[in-house]
Parts: C-alpha cells; sequence; structure tokens
C-alpha cells in the first residue's frame, strides 16, 4: 500500500538547477572563447573570399552607368511608353546629360554601356557630345534627328530606356543568349551571335568527361594504396602527393611540351613506327582533356582512397566464404561501400573542373573555350564586368545544383575522411 506524502515535503530542486545553469554558462563560455579564436580567420574569408565573390554575383544586375551619368534623361524617360520616339524633353535631357557626362569624365562609361546593347552606339553618343558641345538650339529634337537619323529610331531610345533601369535582368539574360525584345517579351538573340549556352554546355560536357576519366583512372590506383601493406602504399602515395608540389602552370606547359606535333610523344611514336606522321594532341579537346585530368587525377584518388582504406576486408572474406565469386563480392559488397568516396570525387574534380581556365587556355583550340575563358575575357578585354557576373552567377548555381544531385544520389555529406 502506497503511503501518500505529507502536504509538508519538498523536493529541493535548487542545487540541480544551479548546476543546470553553472553548465550552460560554461558551455556559453566555451562557445564564445571558440568564436573568438575563430574570428580573425571568419574576418579573413569575409574580407578575401566572400565579399568579393558577392560584389562581382551583384554587378551582374546593377546597372549604374546610365543612371548615374545621365541623371536627367534617365528620368525622362521613366515615363516613357516606349512607342515611338520620345518629345522635346527627352532630346533636351539627352543634350544636357551628354554635356555633364562630358565635363566629370563619365561618358566614356556610358559609351561603352551602351555599345554592349548596340555595336556603334559609342560612336553615336561622342559624335553627339562633340556636335552639341558648344552650340544651342531652341528645339533640340529635329536638330539631332539632322544631326543623325538614329535619334529618329525608337530602338535607339528603348535601349538608353533599358540602360536607365536598376536593377536589370539584362546581363543575366545575356549569359544565355536572350534579350528583352521591343515588345517587352524575352528573345534568343540571333544564332550567329549565340555563344554562352554553347560555351556551358561544352564546359559540362568537358568537366564531365574529365570527371569519368578520373574515376576509371582513380579507382584502381585507390584500391591498390589501400590494400597494400603499409609501407609500400607510403611509398607509391608519393607519386600521387607529389603533383600537388609542382605549380599547375608548369603541369600544364609540361603537356604542351609534350603533345606539341614536334614534342616527345608524338617523337616517341613516329620513332618506333606506331604512327607516320604526328596526332593532333593539342589545341584540342584531346589536349585540354589529357592535361585536366592528369591535373585533377590526385584529388580523385585521394577522396576515394580515404574511404577504402576504412573499408574493413572481412566483408569481402565473409562473402566469399559463402559462395560469392570475388569479382560478384567485389562488385557487390565491395564497391557500395566505397560510394561515398566515389561522390566526392567525383563532385570535388567536376566542381573544379567547371572553374579551369589555364589548362583549357594553352591546351585547347577555338573550339574548347569554357566559362571560365569567357569570363577571364569579359573582366580583362571587354571590361563588361555585369556580364563576367551574371557568368560567375550561373556557375554558383550550377555547382549547387550538381552538389544536390551528388549528394542525393551517393551521400557526399556523410562522408567521413581519415
Amino acid at each position: 500500500m502506497n503511503t501518500p506524502l505529507p502536504a509538508t515535503v519538498r523536493f529541493d530542486r535548487g542545487p540541480q538547477a544551479a548546476d543546470r545553469e553553472s553548465f550552460r554558462a560554461a558551455r556559453r563560455k566555451a562557445a564564445a572563447r571558440a568564436l573568438l579564436l575563430a574570428l580573425p580567420l571568419l574576418v579573413f574569408l569575409l574580407v578575401t573570399f566572400v565579399a568579393p565573390i558577392a560584389s562581382l554575383l551583384g554587378r551582374s544586375v546593377r546597372n549604374p552607368e546610365v543612371r548615374v551619368g545621365m541623371p536627367e534623361l534617365s528620368a525622362a524617360l521613366a515615363g516613357w511608353s516606349a512607342a515611338g520616339v520620345p518629345g522635346e524633353p527627352a532630346f533636351a535631357a539627352l543634350v544636357h546629360d551628354l554635356k555633364d557626362a562630358g565635363e566629370n569624365g563619365q561618358l566614356g562609361n556610358i559609351a561603352r554601356r551602351m555599345n554592349f546593347y548596340q555595336p556603334e552606339f559609342r560612336s553615336l553618343l561622342f559624335k553627339t557630345a562633340r556636335a552639341t558641345r558648344s552650340q544651342t538650339f531652341a528645339q533640340w529634337k529635329p536638330a539631332l534627328i539632322e544631326l543623325d537619323p538614329r535619334w529618329n529610331a525608337p530602338e535607339t531610345w528603348r535601349l538608353l530606356k533599358r540602360a536607365s533601369i536598376s536593377p536589370t535582368p539584362d546581363y543575366l539574360l545575356n549569359a544565355v543568349d536572350a534579350k528583352v525584345g521591343p515588345d517587352g517579351s524575352v528573345t534568343p538573340v540571333a544564332a550567329d551571335s549565340a555563344v554562352y549556352r554553347a560555351a556551358f554546355g561544352r564546359t559540362v560536357t568537358i568537366s564531365a568527361t574529365v570527371t569519368l576519366l578520373c574515376l576509371l583512372f582513380g579507382y584502381p590506383v585507390a584500391y591498390l594504396l589501400a590494400t597494400l601493406p603499409e609501407k609500400q602504399s607510403n611509398r607509391l602515395m608519393l607519386f600521387v602527393i607529389i603533383p600537388f608540389w609542382t605549380s599547375l602552370l608548369v603541369r600544364a606547359t609540361a603537356w604542351y611540351v609534350l603533345l606539341q606535333p614536334g614534342g616527345v610523344i608524338n617523337s616517341a611514336l613516329m620513332s618506333f613506327g606506331f604512327v607516320n606522321h604526328p596526332l593532333p594532341l593539342v589545341f584540342n579537346r584531346t589536349g585540354v582533356l589529357i592535361g585536366m585530368t592528369h591535373i585533377l587525377l590526385p584529388y580523385m584518388i585521394l577522396a576515394i582512397y580515404s574511404v577504402m582504406k576504412n573499408v574493413s576486408p572481412v566483408y569481402m572474406r565473409a562473402a566469399k566464404s559463402l559462395g560469392a565469386h570475388p569479382a560478384e563480392a567485389f562488385a557487390r559488397v565491395y564497391i557500395p561501400q566505397t560510394l561515398p568516396g566515389v561522390g566526392a570525387g567525383c563532385f570535388l574534380v567536376f566542381v573544379l573542373a567547371l572553374g579551369y581556365y589555364i589548362t583549357p587556355a594553352l591546351l585547347g583550340g577555338a573550339g574548347d573555350e569554357m566559362i571560365s575563358q569567357l569570363i577571364a575575357s569579359q573582366t580583362n578585354d571587354q571590361l563588361n564586368w555585369g556580364l563576367a557576373g551574371a557568368l560567375s552567377c550561373y556557375l554558383v548555381v550550377f555547382t549547387a545544383v550538381f552538389y544536390f544531385i551528388f549528394n542525393r544520389l551517393v551521400g557526399i555529406d556523410r562522408l567521413r575522411f581519415g
């Protein structure tokens, strides 16, 4: 029979609550100390990595040149319906802003921005700025139309209106070979002007091919390193690690020397009589695949090897003892246990290949340009940072998409190294 406790009996929970609070305070203090220790690294990554990338991606939608350099024209065109040619206020605002832009040095940036929309727009703006610098007319509209008939074309003003809008989708559309038509609909550019969609497809194709080649060559090597005695495995591992000590540019240049028509490989093949003339091994897709596979192969080997080292040989012996053929045991027992390493290696190689620049530039031909080369061209040669940011934005999106695909297939987020 249970006897109820007297009403005066109370459990003293004070010490337990105090211990829990003390434990929480200790954990908060330890977390704060860890955060302070990692703070310099976080600030360094933020300043040197996150901020520049965010700034470049932000340029894909920013459109400040015309909006800032020609404020009166931007305001005048904001209420224009884009039908026909705007009235006299827009022409007067254009002349006034051209004079101000020429004086403060912004005319060059404006002209370069408009030239991205339409070739020879730069010459139109500079021609108009020179002609109106020292002249005054009561009506600027007929004067400018007489100066250049292009000012009587609605398309000229429509492009100026689009250039005055910020943020803008134009860069993101240009990066996939599309544009906004006169009626406001999105239309593809002319077939002879389409460049970037083919470049994206080519980049993915090359990256996937390199990933497959690295897997075919890297899996047997990783298996050999994982199953050999430790002493022999460590010696062979040096041949995998040594390439990391050599500059990427040096390795790509070495392949250029080896693969050229008068290089070591072609000379050897011709000396032994295997071929009668040099094989085309460089300045084409073959040279790109050879160079990128050689450079990225260690990443695949190390990712798979780290998982294979943790696979116990007991499972294979158990499968063989139950009557399984060695090949069947390897395919059905061993390979599934190494899939996280395979997924991590494939993802790592694929993502690195997506952004490769030096190797395709040195070993590839005109038809082997990858997105990274086009980004470099837009930033260094064309000075079109907006389009470069848009291409980079799509590259980041592709990387995220492929990460979720790889993670869905093989669960690379569950990989543990060591």
